[in-house]
């Protein structure tokens, strides 16, 4: 299974990250290329992840950690394992959805 293992600001930067986690043994995939075309000509950011397998997870984020340090003090969008849990929002929208639904087909 595909983990994200960074989140670019656009594919150029995706491509970058994963062509040095490439460089370093780990096989990466570039998610994102069709949704930032959804957004016509302007600079769609935050579509545009790097995917790596489970196994290489921990090793991709130490790379891309150092990366960013050595990059000049850029701001880290390394994805912490906070951003990889189901969003609380979410549930609580699909719960009352749910409800909703249940509610609705009882009255028709």
């Amino acid at each position: 299974m595909l983990q994200i293992a960074y989140r670019a600001k656009d594919i150029t930067e995706a491509h970058i990250v994963a062509g040095l986690l490439e460089a370093n043994g780990i096989e990466a995939y570039v998610g994102g290329h069709y949704l930032q075309g959804a957004m016509g000509e302007i600079g769609a950011a935050g579509f545009s992840n790097v995917h790596v397998d489970d196994e290489d997870l921990y090793r991709a984020r130490q790379l891309v950690s150092e990366y960013e340090q050595t990059s000049g003090g850029s701001v880290s969008r390394a994805v912490s394992d906070d951003e990889d849990r189901p969003d609380h929002y979410a549930r609580w929208f699909l719960f009352a959805f749910a409800i909703l639904t249940l509610i609705l087909l009882q009255i028709y």
